[in-house]
């Protein structure tokens, strides 16, 4: 077991190493890029008042900014490795890494489509007011998608724009932009243009009720989402159960640790309940998903 101790010391302090080494790097490169060696050599002054530590801290804080935060599991599974002295947690930690990774991405798609909704959402406010003070609706539209296009994002919204501008086919490219999550509004957006522009209705009108429409139906997910919150804690509350468990044997007295990972009814016991915890877990996030899919 001192051997395992021993290694994962060495481990860690070469990757620390090697992070501090690539830190103070690529620093180098970019003040000599943009300073050039009157910067670098301000820089390298300034570099040694300042303790090793503190530069070795920073280091290893902007490469731990920098790592994708699923691979956080590794480490976690590597102290369970050491204290349970066996190589089941690592192994565990290892499977962890793609699906808290997935997870982690799903709910960034999910920030960035209601992101991307309540850009729709101010488009249509923005454009509004520029066709209520006299704008062109080209001009409007381009007005508006450059105040909220950072959150819109993609290709696509900069082609809205080309086709706002030099006389395209702009209801098709907002229809192009509303496959993206969460700009789906934008085929309203669309159908109030080829409305006014074919049947000489009132643009502005159009665009009020859609954007009416719009922020109706974020209160209304925004109070299903409220109303789901408790059922959301419990589900997490009953996740967290058996480490509540873990804890209580371990205060006790007991060895939990050695019981699971060294044992043949612990390692039963073990395999038992984490396949009963993650169907557990999986059917109640699906009861909850289908409430408010629903």
């Amino acid at each position: 077991m001192s051997v395992t101790v021993l290694c994962a010391v060495v481990t860690s302090g070469l990757a620390v190493s090697h992070w501090v080494a690539g830190a103070s790097v690529s620093r180098r490169a970019e003040l000599l890029l943009s300073g050039g060696a009157g910067g670098l050599a301000g820089a390298a002054a300034r570099r040694r008042a300042v303790p090793l530590w503190k530069r070795a801290a920073t280091a290893v804080r902007q490469r731990l900014t920098r790592l994708p935060r699923e691979w956080f599991c590794l480490p976690v599974a590597a102290v369970l490795a050491l204290w349970g002295e066996s190589v089941l947690p690592l192994i565990a930690g290892a499977v962890a890494v793609p699906l808290v990774g997935r997870r982690l991405r799903a709910g960034e798609r999910r920030r960035a489509a209601e992101r991307r909704a309540e850009a729709v959402r101010g488009l249509c406010d923005v454009f509004v007011g520029e066709l209520r003070a006299g704008a062109q609706p080209a001009d409007g539209l381009t007005t508006a998608v450059r105040a909220v296009g950072r959150d819109l994002g993609g290709l696509e919204i900069a082609l809205v724009v080309a086709d706002a501008r030099f006389g395209g086919d702009v209801p098709a490219a907002l229809r192009r932009a509303a496959w993206l999550p969460g700009a789906e509004g934008l085929v309203g957006v669309a159908a109030c243009w080829r409305v006014a522009v074919d049947g000489g209705a009132g643009l502005a009108a159009g665009l009020e009720r859609l954007g009416a429409t719009l922020r109706a139906q974020r209160d209304q997910e925004d109070a299903l989402r409220a109303q789901l919150a408790g059922a959301w804690s419990t589900v997490v509350v009953l996740a967290l159960l058996p480490l509540v468990g873990l804890a209580m044997g371990w205060a006790m007295g007991a060895d939990p640790m050695n019981v699971l990972l060294h044992t043949p009814a612990g390692l039963s016991c073990l395999v038992v309940g984490g396949l009963l915890e993650a169907v557990g877990f999986w059917w109640a996030g699906r009861i909850v998903r289908g409430g408010s899919a629903s």
